[in-house]
């Protein structure tokens, strides 16, 4: 009996590609989302870009470059009005998505199920398919709506991790202070970038030698 399509490509295996989808909104520190980018070109890994229109005017004040220039880092941009996008489908096999910066606005829109945009249906694509969601909340202080906000997105699945720098790695620059925060994001998709300098525990501490 012949044996269906259907039937041969179910029991292949199902890899995940290196696809990332990286999401930029209108909060400052758009330079993590363009450091991400920066990172993920280097590694072999695909990325699809979506970025918000408050995410172009923040990058006007915070950078001299233009979104074309930004769009050109990723392996694809997908316009933030085009919710027929591949990335708003679960159908489209990734590894998640990461959105860096992460504005309240964004971070409001995903926990409630509103999808206004492709940056927010992205997100609720990672979430319904079990695929893992960081949003890098750019914000402070915090009042009790945002933190209920934040719990009930992490009662759905998603990965809250505020952008705040570590000093353990004696940062020497700016730059520093970026990459390793950025490393660390990517470190939450099992992404090795090179630029966190890990933590081994306090040396251990010497004592003399005892005398005979």
């Amino acid at each position: 009996m012949h044996e269906p399509e259907w039937a041969k490509s179910s029991r292949t295996d199902v890899r995940v590609p290196r696809r990332l989808v990286i999401g930029i909104s209108g909060a400052s520190g758009i330079i993590y989302g363009i450091r991400a980018l920066e990172f993920l070109r280097h590694l072999d890994i695909e990325t699809h870009l979506v970025m918000s229109k408050s995410a172009e005017m923040t990058l006007a004040y915070e950078t001299d470059l233009k979104p074309s220039d930004v769009c050109d880092m990723a392996s694809t941009h997908h316009p933030a009005s085009d919710i027929g996008a591949s990335i708003s489908s679960g159908s489209f096999s990734t590894m998640g998505m990461l959105i860096v910066p992460c504005s309240i606005r964004t971070m409001s829109e995903i926990a409630t199920g509103v999808t206004g945009s492709l940056l927010s249906r992205a997100a609720d694509v990672a979430l319904k398919e079990r695929r893992r969601l960081v949003l890098a909340v750019r914000e402070t202080p915090l009042h009790a709506g945002h933190l209920r906000t934040m719990t009930c997105l992490a009662e759905m699945g998603a990965i809250v991790a505020p952008i705040v720098p570590a000093f353990y790695n004696r940062p020497q620059s700016i730059d520093d202070i970026i990459n390793h925060t950025v490393g660390r994001l990517l470190d939450l998709f099992g992404v090795e970038s090179g630029a966190v300098k890990r933590w081994h525990g306090r040396p251990a501490k010497s004592y003399p030698a005892k005398k005979a």
